[in-house]
């Protein structure tokens, strides 16, 4: 553990860098509840294969805006042209 400048207490990896502080403190080792919130973590969950998490962390937003959000629904209705 290592306590912050803000004197929260995190793992190692979690005070390494602001987007990891961020991921640290409001989604890891909570649960992922929602049909669409889990296919975005598969889905970041595969891309990762290879990279660093906190690659995937930087670019979530453009995977966000590139798979619609992840709203399955939408995803499914994705065509070659699209």
């Amino acid at each position: 553990m290592v306590v912050g400048a803000d004197g929260r207490a995190r793992c190692f990896w979690g005070a390494s860098a602001a987007d990891y502080m961020a991921y640290h403190d409001t989604e890891w080792g909570r649960p992922v509840r929602g049909d669409d919130a889990l296919f975005e973590r598969m889905c970041l969950e595969a891309f990762q294969s290879g990279l660093s998490w906190i690659t995937i962390l930087r670019k979530r937003p453009a995977f966000r805006r590139a798979f619609a959000g992840f709203a399955i629904e939408a995803v499914a209705a994705f065509t070659a042209e699209d």
